[in-house]
């Protein structure tokens, strides 16, 4: 036995830690308990130096002074609050008026203030939780079939995993070792590529089934003028002339010609005028702008703005995403504040739930810290290295490979579970095989989103059970008996959206370039440049002016 472990003890470690996950043990003291196991075990056996145990502390510590995991409380904490502030709520009546009277029209607005949400929250329970309780009654009332609404807004939630400020994108940063504005830049292409297929198989649907996605009727678009008509081209005509204007500042204006720091800036200004074209039209009653377009625009800006204050002081360089995280959580107290919802048990509620995953995150971490420490100290990362390496077919047999047991492994495991046990081991084969770190965190970040979809196990599955109606229930507006929404509606929901994801990381690995743009923006450093003045360089006394004479310093050593 003391043999085969001496050959096997990388293999027997991680096999043992699945052996723990599958008892049910709660993975933070599994792996810990695993780590500190096979230590005893390794020091016995003359495998792993006892010395190494003396760095444990150093790592434990190295963690909790991590200020890069730091934004985590941040993000969550500014989700939680924009879920009670009454964001959503307003985002999903106003834009469900703009999209109604088409077919599909309120999954549309799921998707697209989904999308909102995901860039101004990060936190997949906040979404879900708020468009669940807010749309799915409405598109039970008017006729959706069950899996297709419960499909879309478990899966629009999600989205916040992908689309930054996303805390998977965080902690994939961090365990990669790769900067997580670069992380948030290469994610944005995805994330909208992700928004937009969802709204294609809305499409699709309203088009071969054309009764699972009916229109608003008449009687429920309440979002007119005096004269019953809703107007909906003032909107575009005041979405052309901010843009225009926009564009023109930037070209004019700024040495920013391309990017994402013009797209952020771009859309922030663009905000700011068609926010100033709303006020003037209702201060001065000007009659330019339709009731729905003034409304879309006063519900639109909030978050908008929101996504500048994060995201686009991230993307311009202003700010670190912890100092984004935490101007965004300043915003969302004063947003709430604004609505006359900020309350002390609000913000009491807040800081406790954030509290417990801030501790949750922390807990796996140091867990997988000890774990990591002697899975590398048996030389356990060189067996995963050779291992994957070694695949055949280069590259692309790692990356099938690769995504195939994340996919499989998110059936059991979320996503901080993945990030801190898997990616470690990931990593440093990828590197090897010249594979952008950026880009892979991008696509196993995409691949580990289906873990939130996953029946049977899938969170966001979860968070919509919770708030879906499990009885029998009359419509508070028709008041008509409702049917229940099934688990099983849930889950078979689902599946269409984790193959559209499953699509997604093809997309991502077929067209590098959705993300790898990321590096047009990066500093470019001319070589040559940086040659010549490291050979123009003197130094004082060593030769040249003001040197020690006869000193030659291409002369070879002399020893006499």
């Amino acid at each position: 036995m003391g043999d085969f472990l001496r050959v096997n003890m990388a293999p027997v470690m991680f096999a043992a830690l699945v052996g723990f996950l599958l008892l049910g043990y709660p993975v933070a003291f599994a792996l810990a308990a695993n780590g500190l196991l096979f230590a005893i075990v390794g020091i016995e056996l003359g495998m792993f130096q006892e010395n190494f145990l003396q760095a444990m502390p150093e790592r434990i510590y190295g963690t909790m002074n991590n200020d890069v995991l730091l934004a985590i409380p941040f993000f969550t904490f500014m989700g939680l609050i924009l879920e009670r502030s009454g964001m959503a709520e307003d985002l999903l009546d106003t834009i469900g008026q703009l999209f109604g009277p088409v077919r599909g029209g309120l999954a549309y607005a799921v998707i697209f203030v989904g999308a909102l949400l995901a860039a101004t929250t990060g936190v997949v329970a906040a979404s879900v939780i708020s468009m669940g309780l807010i749309s799915l009654p409405i598109m039970l009332r008017y006729g959706y079939d069950r899996r297709l609404a419960t499909g879309v807004i478990a899966a629009s939630g999600t989205l916040a995993q992908i689309i930054p400020p996303s805390l998977v994108l965080i902690v994939l940063a961090d365990q990669l070792g790769r900067s997580v504005g670069d992380m948030y830049e290469g994610a944005f292409i995805p994330g909208l590529v992700l928004s937009a297929m969802y709204a294609g198989y809305v499409f699709l649907v309203t088009m071969v089934y054309p009764n699972r996605a009916p229109g608003l009727p008449p009687e429920a678009q309440t979002l007119r003028d005096a004269d019953g008509q809703t107007r909906r081209r003032s909107l575009l005509v005041v979405t052309i002339i901010s843009f225009g204007l926009a564009y023109a500042c930037m070209k004019l204006f700024t040495n920013v010609k391309a990017g994402a720091d013009f797209v952020i800036l771009t859309m922030s200004i663009a905000v700011a005028v068609s926010f100033v074209i709303a006020i003037a039209n209702k201060v001065l009653g000007l009659n330019l702008l339709s009731r729905m377009a003034e409304q879309v625009v006063f519900v639109m800006v909030p978050p908008l703005a929101l996504i500048f204050l994060v995201l686009g002081t991230i993307f311009i360089g202003v700010a670190t995403p912890t100092e984004g995280g935490a101007m965004g959580a300043a915003g969302a107290i004063l947003l709430a504040y604004g609505k006359k919802r900020m309350t002390f048990d609000l913000l009491k509620q807040a800081v406790e739930s954030t509290a417990k995953l801030s501790a949750f995150v922390l807990f796996i971490l140091v867990g997988a810290r000890v774990f990591s420490l002697t899975f590398y100290g048996v030389n356990g990362h060189i067996w995963v290295e050779h291992l994957l390496v070694g695949l055949p077919g280069g590259a692309t047999g790692f990356l099938i490979v690769v995504n195939i047991m994340v996919f499989l492994l998110a059936f059991f495991l979320d996503f901080f579970e993945l990030a801190f046990i898997i990616v470690p081991l990931l990593g440093p084969a990828a590197e090897k095989l010249g594979i952008d770190l950026i880009w892979f965190g991008i696509m196993l970040g995409v691949n580990m989103q289906t873990s939130f979809m996953h029946p049977p196990f899938g969170f966001a599955l979860f968070f919509l059970r919770s708030v879906a109606p499990k009885d029998p229930y009359r419509d508070k507006v028709t008041g008509t008996m409702m049917e229940p929404v099934t688990t099983a509606q849930i889950y078979w929901g689902a599946v269409p959206f984790v193959v559209i994801q499953c699509i997604m990381v093809a997309l991502v690995v077929i067209f590098p370039q959705m993300v790898m743009h990321y590096k047009a923006s990066a500093v470019q450093l001319d070589q040559q440049s940086i040659d010549k003045q490291f050979d123009s360089i003197q130094i004082p006394g060593m030769g040249g002016a003001g040197g020690l004479p006869g000193l030659d310093l291409s002369a070879p050593p002399s020893f006499k």
